[in-house]
C-alpha cells in the first residue's frame, strides 16, 4: 500500500513537471512564436501524420477489423473528454441531473453487456465447445470481477458522489479519484477490442456507443472537482480526456488478442462483460443512490436499457 500512496502523492507533481520540461524545450517556445493558426495547423499535421503510422501499421499486420476497432476505442474514450466539456461552464451540477446521467450509463452499460457480451460469446463458446459456451463465459465473467476486486483492493479510491463534498479539498483525493477512473476505463476499452475482435462488426459498434455514452459522465465526474480546486478549466477537460485516453489501450490489447487467438474469444468476452458489471454493481448504481433513494436515477437506467436494447435490435 505504501508503493499505491508514493504513486497518488507523485502522480501531480510528475504531471506537472512533465508538462514544465515541454514547455522549457526550444521545440516549444519555437512553435509558441507562430501565429495561432500555423500553430495549430503545426499540430493538427503531426498528429494526424502520427495516426496514419499508426493505423497504416495494425492495417498492415492485423487488417481492417483491428484498424476499425481500435479507432472505435478511441473515440469512446474521448467521449470522457465530451463530458468533461460542461466543466468550461459550470463548477457544479444538481444531484438529480448527475444520478440521472450515471442511471442512463448504468442501463446502457447493463444492455451492451448482455446484448454485446454475454450472448455472442456463448454462441461463440458453443461453436467451439459444443454445449459448454455459457460455462466459459461464466468463468470469464468471474475472472472478470475478481481482476477489479483485486484493482480496487491495491486502489482504494474516493467514489463518483464525493465531487460535491467539502471534504474534497484534498488534491490527493481528486488524483485518487482519477486513477480509479483510468484503471476502470481500461477493461471497458478492451471489451470494445473483444467484441471487434470477435468479428461481428455490429456488436462492435454497440458496445463503442455504450462505453462513449457512460464516459460522459465519468468525464463531468472528473473535471468538475479539479475546476472547483482552482484548476485552469481547459487542463481539467484535458485530464478527463486522459482518463478515457486508457480504452484505446485496452481496446488494441483485446482486439489484437483474441483475434490471433479465437479459441480465447469466449472467455475474452465474458471478462470484458464481467469487469463491466463489477463496475455497475460497484460504483455506478450505489452512487445514484448514495443520498437516499433516486427516482430520476432509477427511470434514467431503463431509457438507457431501452436505447441499447432498441439501437442493438436495430443494427441487427
Amino acid at each position: 500500500m505504501t508503493f499505491i500512496a508514493n504513486v497518488i502523492n507523485k502522480t501531480p507533481r510528475y504531471v506537472e513537471s512533465i508538462a514544465a520540461r515541454m514547455k522549457s524545450t526550444s521545440s516549444y517556445q519555437r512553435l509558441m512564436e507562430v501565429s495561432p493558426i500555423k500553430r495549430w495547423s503545426i499540430i493538427t499535421g503531426l498528429f494526424l501524420l502520427s495516426q496514419a503510422i499508426v493505423f497504416g501499421s495494425l492495417y498492415l499486420i492485423f487488417g481492417k477489423i483491428v484498424v476499425i476497432g481500435f479507432a472505435a476505442s478511441i473515440l469512446a474514450g474521448l467521449a470522457t473528454g465530451v463530458g468533461a466539456l460542461p466543466a468550461l461552464f459550470f463548477k457544479d451540477i444538481s444531484n438529480n441531473l448527475f444520478n440521472s446521467l450515471l442511471g442512463a450509463a448504468a442501463g446502457v452499460m447493463l444492455a451492451a453487456t448482455a446484448f454485446s457480451l454475454l450472448v455472442p460469446g456463448i454462441e461463440f463458446g458453443n461453436a467451439i465447445w459444443p454445449a459448454k459456451g455459457i460455462y466459459v463465459v461464466s468463468l470469464g465473467m468471474l475472472v472478470g470481477a475478481a481482476f477489479l476486486h483485486y484493482a480496487d483492493k491495491q486502489l482504494p479510491h474516493v467514489h463518483f458522489d464525493s465531487i460535491s463534498d467539502t471534504q474534497l479539498n484534498s488534491l490527493k483525493k481528486i488524483w485518487l479519484f482519477i486513477i480509479a477512473i483510468t484503471i476502470h476505463n481500461f477493461p471497458e476499452g478492451m471489451s470494445v477490442g473483444v467484441s471487434f475482435g470477435s468479428g461481428e462488426m455490429k456488436n462492435g459498434v454497440v458496445l463503442a456507443i455504450a462505453i462513449a455514452l457512460q464516459n460522459i459522465p465519468e468525464g463531468l465526474a472528473v473535471a468538475l472537482p479539479l475546476v472547483g480546486l482552482g484548476y485552469n478549466k481547459w487542463r481539467a477537460v484535458g485530464i478527463a480526456t486522459l482518463t478515457g485516453l486508457v480504452e484505446p489501450v485496452g481496446g488494441l490489447l483485446g482486439i489484437t488478442m483474441v483475434t490471433a487467438f479465437q479459441s480465447i474469444l469466449p472467455i475474452a468476452m465474458g471478462f470484458a462483460a464481467g469487469a463491466m458489471l463489477f463496475v455497475i454493481s460497484e460504483e455506478i448504481i450505489p452512487e445514484t443512490h448514495s443520498n437516499g433513494r433516486s427516482r430520476y436515477a432509477t427511470f434514467a437506467l431503463m431509457i438507457g436499457f431501452i436505447i441499447m436494447m432498441v439501437l442493438d435490435n436495430m443494427l441487427g
